[in-house]
């Protein structure tokens, strides 16, 4: 048997015949060159970094071109620093699932340091201040979801924690986006060194974003004294501080019991699965599919390790731009989300089952293929209707990735106006397009809709999904009984007509018709909602069988 903590050099042997293979660098020197020259800080310790960003950098620290390793900042669950990180030496098992049920293990020491960043945590604030200020630090990454860089409520106003860093200023801000600034004017104040920094998020126009919020929060101070105007002259300066856009695709599922069962079957010990108080789903080991797509904006004012060794694919923003709308608009996310919402209703629990069901099945080819794709620039770096063909044929139905509807449905408001919206939009801005010809995305719409009931297609109530919106969003249905004849009007106007949701006002647009009626079969009773989705399939679908 072998440990995560094991000298993975005097035991490379036992490694090996656990089917693990070890770095070819020493970690201990790592650590070092981290401490005296740190070059890569990344925001978000979860799975997703501990499967794709972290293997990057081992790539690079195996074939010698990187020194330093990546600092970690986890800004959520403190929990996952202790437990996950400091206590297994900051190593990760990184396990690959093929499509053919193999396990690639792989033994990962990128991490050169890691911590908990918040400003009630002194030390950790303190030790990433510090980096910041160190001219080394070349660039950070981000991997902190939607709700990290939310700063605005449902109506478009700053929430009451984003007011609060504004008057508070620059020492102690509590929003990720008020500490990142934070981090930013004491790099400003101490050197004014370049950096790039790099949201690596799941959602279109992330760099944007982060580059939106980060000012929100700096002309917020700057208004109020805290800051000089040379700071947002630095923020605003390309050659200082750029804010590169990303497209990223890796299917990065809860660590699984079925992949902890093989993982002590071939002698890992530290196949224990932590359930934090905050909710994380975290391990030792980390599992993930083997296709995945990484595209960032080649904008780095501080130099960069290559990247591009390691499978990261470089580009102009207007290609990563295309990339990443084909993917999170159109080509995935939306095909994922669709399955996320019905597979809750309908009581599956993983994924490759939803696939399995034609109807579903069905569902997604038309939102893919026939909705989504017409109004997709084509990002020449990635085929899009090639990379749709893969994600339905290969990537969703196999068996080996244990991801779950409920986990894909966490945060859904937050991811509803890009993985919806956009197109939409798109529809709207073409002469030859008619938004109302959509029928499957009002249809998935409607969906979404009836899953805040909380009741499934069997009459049975079930847990949601962690999402920041719940609380305003599920009074608006919570009251509504299965079988019963209600103005459907009545309960969904407050939310069809939100345009933070959807980008626009559904009614004004003449698409929220057909999702009040979609709803209005969704709850005629148990089974409405798979009968209304066979129903549309065979109605309004195209074969895609034929």
């Amino acid at each position: 048997m072998v440990k995560l903590t094991d000298d993975y050099v005097a035991k490379q042997a036992e490694f090996e015949a656990a089917g693990i293979k070890v770095p070819n660098y020493l970690q201990e020197e790592v650590i070092t060159e981290t401490e005296k020259t740190p070059i890569w800080v990344h925001f978000g310790g979860g799975n997703l970094f501990r499967c794709f960003h972290s293997v990057i950098a081992q790539q690079l620290l195996n074939e010698g071109k990187l020194k330093s390793g990546i600092i970690v900042a986890e800004t959520y669950d403190e929990q996952v620093i202790d437990d996950i990180y400091h206590a297994y030496n900051n190593r990760i098992l990184s396990v690959t699932m093929g499509s053919d049920g193999s396990l690639e293990k792989e033994l990962v020491a990128s991490v050169g340091r890691s911590t908990f960043y918040n400003a009630d945590y002194p030390t950790g604030w303190q030790y990433l201040t510090e980096v910041f200020e160190n001219p080394s630090l070349q660039f950070a990454t981000f991997s902190i979801t939607e709700k990290g860089y939310a700063l605005r409520d449902i109506n478009g106003n700053l929430t009451q924690a984003a007011q609060a860093d504004i008057a508070d200023g620059t020492k102690h801000p509590k929003t990720n986006m008020g500490a990142v600034a934070h981090l930013l004017y004491a790099r400003y104040l101490r050197n004014q060194a370049p950096i790039a920094m790099v949201s690596t998020d799941n959602f279109s126009e992330n760099g944007a974003r982060l580059e939106s919020a980060i000012m929100t929060i700096a002309k917020g101070w700057l208004k109020k004294g805290f800051v000089e105007k040379g700071f947002i002259d630095y923020l605003t300066d390309p050659k200082k501080v750029t804010f590169p856009w990303s497209m990223i695709d890796r299917i990065t599922p809860n660590p699984a019991e079925s992949v902890a069962a093989r993982l002590k079957a071939d002698g890992f010990e530290d196949y224990q699965i932590v359930h934090t108080a905050k909710h994380t789903n975290i391990a030792p080991f980390g599992n993930t599919e083997e296709t995945h797509y990484l595209v960032i904006e080649d904008n780095f004012p501080n130099g960069r390790p290559p990247l591009e060794d390691a499978g990261v694919l470089l580009a102009k923003r207007e290609t990563v731009n295309d990339a990443d709308q084909m993917k999170v608009t159109a080509c995935l996310n939306p095909l994922h989300t669709a399955l996320a919402i019905f597979g809750n209703l309908l009581g599956y629990t993983s994924i490759w089952e939803e696939t399995e069901n034609p109807d579903l099945l069905a569902l997604i080819k038309n939102l893919g293929y026939r909705e989504d794709l017409p109004v997709v620039k084509d990002p020449k770096i990635l085929n899009p209707r090639k990379f749709i063909d893969q994600l339905i044929t290969k990537r969703l139905p196999n068996k080996n990735i244990p991801d779950t509807p409920q986990r894909i449905a966490s945060d859904t408001s937050q991811k509803i106006p890009v993985r919806y919206g956009v197109t939409i939009q798109h529809y709207l801005d073409a002469d030859d397009r008619n938004v109302r010809d959509l029928e499957f995305i009002p249809l998935v719409l409607a969906g979404w809709c009836r899953y805040l009931m909380g009741i499934d297609d069997n009459g049975e109530a079930f847990e949601l999904s962690r999402d920041p919106m719940l609380p305003e969003l599920q009074p608006y249905v919570k009251d509504i009984k299965l079988g019963t004849n209600v103005d459907v009007h009545q309960y969904l106007q407050p939310i069809l007509s939100n345009h933070e949701i959807f980008g626009n006002d559904l009614y004004e647009i003449g698409l929220a018709g057909k999702v009040e009626n979609y709803f209005a079969k969704m709850i005629t009773g148990p089974k409405a909602v798979a009968e209304t989705i066979q129903q549309t399939v065979a109605e309004k679908g195209f074969n895609f069988s034929k």
